[in-house]
């Protein structure tokens, strides 16, 4: 359970964007959204290595540029 401590004098909306900002740090929205489906570990596996091969390809695009 996320605590955000409210200080005095402090604007709700400030402490709501502190709220929020904790929340997405956590990743739990997308833990969520990634459990919605069951994804097989074979292609678990095979997402990830393309996943990999896309950033590596950016890398090396990157350094030729």
């Amino acid at each position: 359970m996320l605590i955000i401590p409210v200080k005095e004098g402090e604007p709700i909306e400030r402490a709501l964007k502190r709220y929020k900002k904790k929340f997405r740090n956590t990743k739990v929205l997308n833990n969520t959204r990634k459990r919605k489906y069951f994804e097989k570990p074979s292609v678990a596996r095979r997402n990830q290595s393309m996943k990999a091969e896309y950033k590596q390809r950016l890398v090396l695009a990157k350094e030729n540029i």
